[in-house]
């Protein structure tokens, strides 16, 4: 059995079990209570109503934060001549293309989203089973695989997340930092739970998010309703 800190257990005393709470009286609690010495990332686990295992029912998208992430993103992209050249002028902070890719191939994972261009897609695709355990892959969907690399850059620097359901029918997401104020991380919950909406799978039947919960990095949960 895992033996609890003093500070995660005085945590959870202030949570009451079984309770749903409104999500501004859970992310007061949350931000209310004893946190470690660095600045945690808020996270809204959601539980949906989808057959995981139907491929049909994956639900899938993006969504921009209105207020980012607070965390900084490194950005790897792959293109070649005048892209490249235009990804390293606006300072982006891994470019290349087959040097790149056999760079990747060897280990190196040095940075947190992966933009590409349609015509290095072949090539990139050997990398599948590094990059796509760890939802770095690119993709048109998620408007990663794009010849304007510029934009797709720019929005995830401003906030831009992906989001996909698991295995277990849950979808978890960072939405910003305790050091944000409430209304900010409340506005980023909003715009994301719009988000998920959007994308609800046809054959999904009546509310597509079952429950949610919030959390922070080294926090209890707090269920809330939506």
């Amino acid at each position: 059995m895992v033996k609890l800190s003093k500070r995660m257990t005085k945590a959870i005393e202030k949570v009451e079990k079984g309770k749903a709470y409104s999500l501004k009286e859970g992310l007061e609690i949350l931000l209310k209570v004893d946190r470690a010495k660095f600045d945690e990332t808020v996270e809204l686990h959601f539980r949906l109503n989808i057959d995981p295992k139907n491929s049909e029912q994956i639900v899938r998208g993006t969504a921009v934060l209105p207020n980012g992430t607070g965390k900084k993103i490194k950005i790897a992209v792959f293109c070649k001549g005048d892209q490249a050249l235009k990804a390293k002028e606006i300072g982006v902070d891994h470019v290349g293309a087959e040097d790149l890719i056999e760079k990747v191939s060897k280990g190196f994972l040095d940075f947190d989203c992966v933009v590409a261009t349609p015509d290095i897609m072949r090539d990139l695709s050997k990398l599948g089973k590094v990059l796509g355990p760890r939802g770095l892959m690119p993709s048109p969907k998620s408007g990663t695989v794009t010849t304007d690399i510029e934009k797709a850059v720019n929005e995830l620097r401003a906030g831009k997340i992906e989001f996909k359901s698991d295995k277990q029918a849950g979808v978890h997401v960072g939405i910003g930092k305790c050091s944000f104020s409430a209304d900010k991380i409340l506005e980023n919950i909003k715009y994301l739970i719009d988000a998920i909406e959007n994308v609800k799978p046809q054959a999904v039947k009546g509310d597509l998010i079952k429950n949610a919960s919030l959390s922070t990095t080294m926090g209890p949960g707090v269920r809330v309703s939506i």
